[in-house]
């Protein structure tokens, strides 16, 4: 059976926030209904396995079910979260065998009334989808705003610590190698959950390993090698706490321990901001160039422009590199790094190399100053994914010479007015099927989407452009018009997708 492909990043709505939405009518008939849902799929296929990714409301109004056992275990089998079955035309109650089968196999199974569309339910989870991802959006810049605040007074590593308790509603400590406590900050840790963070500890420090600088020297380079691939974090849960525990940078080898009733979106990102600042603060000789940086690092954080802080960052030009895999990240060596559960952001001096790493892709920018990373951080997304539609294990941007023939100014003149009626996802898809020689299958890999929408959406980008997308000259116009398109406007087309949920194809409607 093949591997199913992991759930999105973006933020799941729970089950019974949809359930509450009263325009629905939407009836819970058997099944769990504190779950989480991704999106939103619709499917009369009689097997919809193939056309699963996990996490899905499966909407379905039974045109091709005969099986009932066979349709829900191959669901389950994709991974979906739940089945939402409209009752007509076909049917005019749910099938009993079908309640049966929901029941003996644990799936959540919904009864959709007539009046409802399988469409006004689709709506409706992106609209709590999008709601969630606000909310998310604005929980982060206010805790990235305490945080930077406390980073800054007088007593900053204690200061940082309260608020991330604050932030996360739990507690927050720093340990010693060796788990001795360092530094505090929140409500006490149950004894269960006490002894779980310290095995978490233990996971990230093994007693007598000592930081990789300290066995490198002691043991030789093998034995540095060993200590540096040890996991930068663990999860785990006890004692009615989620827990989590981050290993930070530098010479000291502090971890930071977190314990909260609960996780909400976000507080992973909330953390590695907490990481960054706590191993710039904790580093036990912090010389000149360091302290300049911290120094930028907090006044990024507190709002202000990539062009003011410049001076103090040392470094003229920069490399930004994305990273994607799994198990242990690239060794970049860099402190200015953004892990997520998606992927590793890095910023590196322009002249640091860059090596393939395994288990990875990697895409790296050109060099660029300051004020231009924004710029930066879209040629290393376009980079890595590059690399992961061709299969390389790493892939650079790259500057086509004829481009440099025509003036940035008149250049984006002409992107605009040319790509003016393209909106996203069209643009995205249009940009990276021209990349990839017009290749749907390479495409439908590079966005995760279904080869048949990558069809339709360049049909529609040929009807809304009234270009012949066949013509190798309309399509060596329409890629240079892409190259110049400004940042800020290929940034703007993308907004409204960033803060909506993704949108799966479907392969049939629900008749109403």
């Amino acid at each position: 059976m093949p591997e199913r492909t992991p759930v999105p990043p973006t933020p799941p709505i729970p089950l019974e926030a949809l359930l509450a939405q009263e325009d629905l009518g939407l009836r819970l008939i058997t099944g769990p209904a504190d779950i989480d849902i991704h999106w939103v799929h619709t499917s009369e296929m009689a097997d919809p396995y193939p056309y699963l990714l996990g996490g899905e409301l499966l909407m379905s109004a039974g045109v091709q079910l005969t099986d009932a056992d066979r349709y829900v275990e191959r669901v389950v089998a994709a991974g979906a979260a739940a089945l939402g079955f409209g009752v007509a035309p076909v049917y005019d109650t749910v099938p009993e065998e079908l309640v049966a089968a929901c029941a003996r196999h644990g799936l959540t199974l919904l009864e959709v009334p007539p009046k409802t569309p399988f469409t006004a339910v689709a709506r409706a989870v992106w609209r709590l989808m999008a709601q969630a991802r606000h909310y998310e959006l604005r929980r982060v810049t206010e805790a990235q705003r305490s945080l930077a605040t406390a980073a800054a007074r007088p007593d900053p590593v204690p200061a940082v610590l309260k608020a991330l308790a604050a932030r996360l509603g739990g507690r927050a400590a720093l340990y010693e190698p060796d788990g001795t406590e360092y530094a505090a900050a929140g409500r006490p840790v149950e004894p269960e959950a006490r002894a779980a963070l310290a095995r978490l500890l233990e996971v990230l420090h093994p007693k007598g390993a000592g930081s990789s600088m300290e066995t490198a020297d002691d043991n030789g380079p093998a034995a540095g090698a060993a200590a540096s691939a040890r996991p930068s974090s663990a999860t785990d849960t006890a004692g009615g706490a989620r827990l989590a525990a981050y290993a930070l940078g530098g010479e000291g080898r502090l971890t930071l321990g977190l314990a909260a009733a609960g996780r909400e979106p976000g507080d992973h990102t909330i953390a590695g901001v907490a990481v960054v600042l706590l191993s710039l603060l904790t580093a036990p000789h912090q010389g000149a160039d360091e302290a300049a940086r911290s120094a930028a690092l907090v006044r990024l954080l507190l709002g202000a422009a990539p062009a003011e802080v410049a001076p103090l960052l040392g470094e003229e030009r920069w490399i930004v590199v994305h990273a994607r895999g799994e198990g242990t990240p690239p060794p970049l060596g860099t402190p200015l790094r953004d892990v997520r559960d998606d992927g590793v952001r890095a910023l590196l001096p322009a002249g640091r190399e860059v090596a393939p790493h395994p288990g990875w892709v990697i895409g790296v920018s050109a060099p660029a100053t300051a004020d231009r990373l924004a710029a930066a951080d879209l040629q290393a997304a376009r980079a890595v994914r590059r690399a992961e539609a061709t299969h390389v294990p790493l892939a650079r941007h790259r500057e086509a010479g004829i481009a440099g023939l025509v003036g940035p100014d008149e250049g984006a003149a002409y992107a605009r007015t040319l790509l003016e009626p393209l909106t996203e996802p069209l643009t995205e898809t249009l940009r990276t099927w021209l990349s990839l020689h017009g290749s749907w299958d390479r495409t439908a890999t590079a966005l995760g989407v279904h080869r048949n929408t990558v069809r339709q959406r360049i049909a529609r980008c040929a009807a809304v452009l009234g270009r012949d997308l066949d013509d190798a000259d309309v399509r060596m116009e329409l890629w240079f018009a892409l190259r110049w398109l400004p940042a800020d406007a290929a940034r703007a087309d993308r907004a409204p997708a960033d803060r909506s949920a993704p949108h799966r194809p479907s392969d049939s409607g629900h008749a109403d």
